[in-house]
């Protein structure tokens, strides 16, 4: 007979990998909720489902601390899907809502998932704690620099918890990999380079047609400007629209740079530039496919970020990662839980392996056992007050570095910032990109 003593210490013994990134032999999520109990549990709502917050739901779905009770999404194909796989996991539909400022009005929501286009990460997550919810923010937390520090400011006014989702803070092997920078394993850290790499195809010329059934446009817009919907809008291609995506550098770029300003522990930089351009094809894409934004930190230490949305060549024999470059050697992360320590004739010292596979092209659900971890963390900030690997303060000053990137490629200027708080010096710049433009009656408010 399996008792709720013996789950929590089988759990225990298994460690967070295989006991909440998956289901333990022989128990289904049905069981795991009868043995937790109702009472036990934090009740989620999940918003933006159509692909990584599909995934993001199945996930919670399986915690045996958690309950799904409502989905959002303005795709009615998306939201009835993810009801059905919610259901199918855990045996319990959650209710469905098209509107997540009614999801956010229901006493049976404890903790709120976004995982909207960009332009609705920050507004979403400030009505969510507006609303007296818990929120798990998927990256970037923000649109632009001062929807970030608005989050942060909200935070404590409201009391909230909110984990950003930086999972890689919560993959061992990579936890593990930051303490050897940390203790002085490879020497004083000087310089760090990062990237991501993919072969995506061009999104051509839209054409303007009529909305689809299944979509509400108007909330799909919500807090952005109004336009025309276009057939090459939705739903991944808003990423390369400046109007609601935020290009390459904060969609895969942020994960990188946020190791780095982790291991090199680091703030906020003192100059900033980026080359590139929208090299590969002519079509409505906006953003730049080939991008490198140099980041400088007071003349003592530097970081980059290289991006390649149209050339798959992998950099140091990966699709994604990162390199530390230390006085006494080198140590190299990928995609994947796992890292290598190389001296400075190339030599491999030290390779920490994972049997976890992990496809870092994956646009859905690259890691979802390793990013288990992250959720619990999640909860043990709201049930325990334990730390967070990812509080809104980090997932904030991860996210400025990549956007002073973008404003840096579309200002054409070198930017000189303000290393006590991040501002960018150049006038102009800071005045066009600082923060954002609201559709009237859905600005940011404290």
């Amino acid at each position: 007979m399996i008792t709720r003593r013996s789950f929590l210490k089988r759990a225990a013994a298994g460690t967070a990998i295989a006991s909440f990134g998956g289901i333990l032999p022989g128990f289904s999520a049905r069981s795991y909720a009868n043995i937790v109990g109702a009472n036990e549990r934090i009740n989620a709502a999940v918003v933006g489902v159509n692909s990584r917050g599909k995934a993001l739901a199945q996930n919670f779905s399986k915690q045996p601390n958690c309950r799904i009770t409502r989905i959002c999404d303005v795709d009615s194909r998306a939201l009835s899907k993810c009801i059905a796989a919610v259901d199918e996991i855990t045996g319990e539909k959650p209710a469905g809502d098209k509107d997540l400022r009614r999801t956010f009005e229901h006493k049976d929501v404890d903790a709120v998932v976004i995982a909207m286009p960009d332009h609705w990460h920050a507004p979403a997550a400030l009505l969510a704690m507006k609303a007296g919810k818990h929120v798990y923010l998927e990256k970037p937390c923000s649109h632009s620099p001062a929807e970030g520090e608005m989050l942060v400011e909200a935070a404590k006014k409201y009391g909230r918890v909110v984990q950003m989702g930086n999972q890689r803070r919560s993959w061992p092997n990579i936890v593990e990999a930051i303490n050897e920078i940390k203790s002085g394993t490879i020497g004083n850290v000087y310089f760090g380079k990062s990237w991501y790499t993919n072969n995506r195809a061009s999104i051509g010329i839209g054409k303007e047609t009529p909305v689809p059934e299944w979509l509400d446009w108007e909330l799909w817009q919500g807090p952005a400007p109004r336009t025309a919907f276009k057939d090459n809008f939705v739903h991944y291609n808003w990423h390369w629209f400046w109007r609601w995506g935020t290009g390459e550098a904060l969609n895969n770029g942020t994960h990188m740079v946020d190791l780095l300003r982790w291991g090199m522990d680091l703030d906020y930089p003192t100059a900033v530039e980026s080359t590139g351009g929208r090299y590969y094809y002519k079509d409505d894409w906006e953003a730049p496919d080939t991008q490198v934004i140099n980041l400088d930190f007071g003349g003592k230490k530097s970081m980059m970020w290289e991006g390649h949305c149209c050339n798959p060549f992998r950099i140091e024999g990966e699709v994604v990662g990162l390199l530390f470059y230390g006085e006494k050697a080198n140590l190299l992360i990928g995609g994947g839980n796992e890292y290598k320590i190389l001296d400075h004739k190339n030599q491999v010292i030290k390779h920490v392996t994972s049997k976890i596979q992990i496809d870092p092209r994956n646009k859905m659900n690259p890691a979802q056992q390793l990013d288990a971890l992250h959720i619990q963390n999640f909860f043990d900030g709201i049930t325990k007050g334990a730390p967070l690997h990812a509080d809104i303060l980090s997932g904030h000053k991860s996210t400025l570095l990549v956007q002073l990137g973008n404003v840096a490629q579309r200002s054409a200027e070198r930017l000189v910032i303000d290393p006590s708080n991040g501002h960018i010096q150049n006038k102009d710049a800071a005045a066009k990109y600082w923060a954002r433009t609201y559709e009237k009656g859905w600005e940011m408010k404290l």
